[in-house]
């Protein structure tokens, strides 16, 4: 199980969590932005975060909860992440997007929220390298996790035979939860940020 750390919701300050996570055993920092627009909350623009991760060797994972996805791609692709997932409800552009990551050798990721059809990105499979699963509404930490959504879990298992990427779940991860979500790769934030010991945590969600 791979494990993605987000510092969305965090209690000693942004800057010093991107270090403690970049410190900690988690495979990905996990950078979430959210423009105010595709979700209520708004928070980073690239100007005001790209200094955060200055000299900071974890590779990113970044999820866009953004309405003018081209854009921010085109932002954030300057920080060379591991990962870019846009939401597929955001744009008509998807093509576009999968190309842009694609040609500038940055893994494409898709995200549906709780009520996104898997029918939805059935057509892109082949395409991108990572599907993402959201375990909550977008916009917000500290949700509890929709166990309903465990059924489109199992359905992107069955199907990932026949593809390359791998399956990713975002919200309400912690050491309860994750015991019933049969993915790939995690993220997960307040439950591992939380605790005075990073590792401990990311260990519980590697099992």
């Amino acid at each position: 199980m791979l494990v993605s750390v987000s510092f969305l919701k965090n209690i000693n300050g942004e800057k010093q969590t991107i270090l403690d996570i970049a410190k900690s055993n988690a495979d990905f920092i996990h950078v979430d932005i959210m423009d105010g627009k595709f979700v209520d909350n708004k928070n980073f623009t690239y100007d005001e975060i790209k200094d955060y991760f200055v000299n900071v060797d974890k590779p990113l994972d970044i999820h866009l909860m953004v309405n003018d996805v081209m854009s921010y791609i085109k932002d954030f692709a300057k920080l060379k992440p591991e990962y870019i997932t846009f939401h597929i409800e955001a744009t008509d552009n998807v093509l576009e997007c999968i190309n842009y990551l694609k040609d500038n050798n940055i893994k494409c990721g898709i995200a549906i929220n709780p009520e996104t059809s898997i029918s939805s990105i059935l057509k892109y499979l082949d395409k991108i390298d990572l599907v993402l699963v959201m375990g909550v509404h977008p916009g917000y930490g500290g949700q509890e996790f929709i166990k309903e959504v465990t059924l489109k879990i199992d359905e992107l298992k069955k199907l990932q035979i026949n593809y390359n990427y791998i399956i990713n779940v975002d919200g309400g991860v912690n050491g309860d939860t994750i015991n019933i979500i049969n993915s790939d790769m995690v993220v997960s934030g307040f439950y591992v940020v939380s605790n005075d010991n990073y590792n401990e945590r990311i260990d519980t969600l590697r099992k």
